[in-house]
């Protein structure tokens, strides 16, 4: 081995890289869903959870919510947990109150005494197209899947300690590839999440926190009526002629 060579152990790589870190991850409400897969692989590599939920936002959607409520969730969380002082902690608040976010993040590092990581994959949807809204609509997304994310962010980063292990996820959609033409509300309140990502990753840089906007692309949750899968069906085609649509995991 030359000078300065890593050592095989070095090589290496960490099963539990997430090691006495804690995330916060928001929309976690059903097993079907983004934020318990999400959630899920954190805990198995290593992290503490922090899980909110609004399981009212659920229950008014064509999906319903989780069959087994919040401890049906949070149970099946635990076993993922890969370390032995990981913990996972969970709280139900909407995030549409002005003074949510704030009590979120304040909530959250006091459970795990310092949040490293802010997952924010909740949404508000139910929508319609030009002809069907209203102030009150727009004015409703906005608040959730816009306001209520910057907000957290702002958060997350005033309790941040300045080391390197910050990291912010935004959960964007396809409002940047095609129309999502009956979804006006949700398209305008998610693209300005992408808009503002470059703007709020260079302020972020300065205390050591990356941030970054994920659009996850179609994954079957079981929001989507017959006819959406056919079209995902048809749009999500390889070169190879194959079709995938994600299931979370």
């Amino acid at each position: 081995m030359t000078p300065g060579e890593p050592t095989t152990e070095q090589l290496r790589r960490d099963p539990h890289p997430l090691r006495g870190r804690a995330a916060l991850v928001t929309g976690v409400s059903r097993r079907a869903g983004i934020g318990y897969a999400v959630a899920r692989r954190l805990a198995a590599l290593g992290a503490s959870l922090f899980l909110h939920r609004y399981a009212p936002h659920d229950r008014d959607q064509p999906w319903g919510g989780d069959p087994g409520g919040a401890e049906a969730v949070v149970a099946g969380l635990r076993p993922a947990l890969a370390s032995a002082d990981a913990s996972v902690h969970h709280m139900e608040l909407d995030l549409a109150l002005p003074e949510a976010p704030a009590q979120l993040i304040d909530a959250a590092a006091e459970a795990v005494g310092h949040l490293d990581i802010l997952v924010c994959n909740h949404a508000r949807s139910g929508d319609g197209p030009l002809g069907t809204l209203d102030a009150a609509l727009l004015d409703a997304h906005r608040a959730v899947n816009t306001r209520s994310t910057i907000l957290l962010t702002q958060a997350f980063a005033a309790q941040h300690d300045g080391g390197p292990s910050g990291r912010v996820i935004f959960m964007t959609s396809g409002q940047d590839l095609g129309p999502m033409t009956g979804e006006v509300a949700y398209a305008a309140s998610k693209g300005a999440l992408a808009s503002v990502t470059r703007t709020l990753a260079d302020q972020l840089a300065d205390r050591a926190i990356t941030l970054n906007a994920v659009n996850p692309g179609p994954v079957d949750t079981g929001y989507a009526s017959s006819q959406a899968y056919e079209a995902i069906r048809v749009t999500s085609r390889s070169s190879a002629g194959a079709c995938r649509t994600i299931r979370p995991a």
